[in-house]
């Protein structure tokens, strides 16, 4: 079973996540009903198990809480994909979501990099700050160690245009993390 439990606890967040890239239950409860929703949304577009239970500083904003989560679920996911042997490693897909376009590339390869363009019309979405999804992805593409190339091709209402990036990001995944079997997909040998 391709899974990892991961916690971390610091003076600004309280996270317990456990991660299973073949499936399973998802119950996600961060104190950030729009960042539930992505999440939720990433895990069942991404066909992965997601238990995930997060308590911030939510008095203070959102910061915090949304990055210390993608610290955590790039770990995750770098724990549970262990050598990278046997899988596509490659992902890339668009996600429509009403007036909203947005589109994914990535590569599991063990090198932490991220593109990100996307500018959103509102600030906010519920207790979202919308400039939180790059510093998400940011977090998530470091400690998973990806290169992630994320785009809002174009968009105006910033929930269709965030939840579009979210799913992108969590089919490209889906296809990057698929079993191929064999070795490694490189010349070198190792990720």
């Amino acid at each position: 079973m391709r899974s990892s439990t991961q916690t971390r606890k610091t003076k600004e967040t309280d996270i317990d996540l456990t991660l299973c890239l073949d499936g399973g239950d998802i119950s996600v409860d961060t104190g950030i009903g729009f960042f539930d929703h992505m999440l939720t949304a990433f895990a069942v577009h991404g066909g992965f198990g997601l238990q995930l239970r997060v308590t911030g500083d939510l008095h203070v904003d959102c910061h915090h809480t949304i990055e210390d989560t993608g610290i955590v679920l790039g770990k995750a996911f770098a724990q549970a994909l262990g050598d990278k042997g046997g899988i596509a490693r490659f992902g890339s897909f668009y996600v429509p979501m009403d007036e909203a376009l947005a589109f994914c590339a990535l590569d599991v390869s063990g090198r932490p990099f991220l593109v990100f363009q996307g500018e959103f019309a509102q600030e906010q979405v519920g207790g979202y700050d919308s400039c939180m999804t790059e510093e998400f992805f940011r977090a998530l593409a470091v400690h998973a160690g990806i290169t992630l190339h994320l785009r809002l091709e174009y968009g105006k209402n910033a929930h269709h245009c965030i939840e579009a990036m979210y799913k992108a990001v969590a089919h490209a995944l889906r296809l990057a993390c698929m079993r191929t079997g064999g070795e490694v997909l490189s010349t070198k040998g190792i990720l």
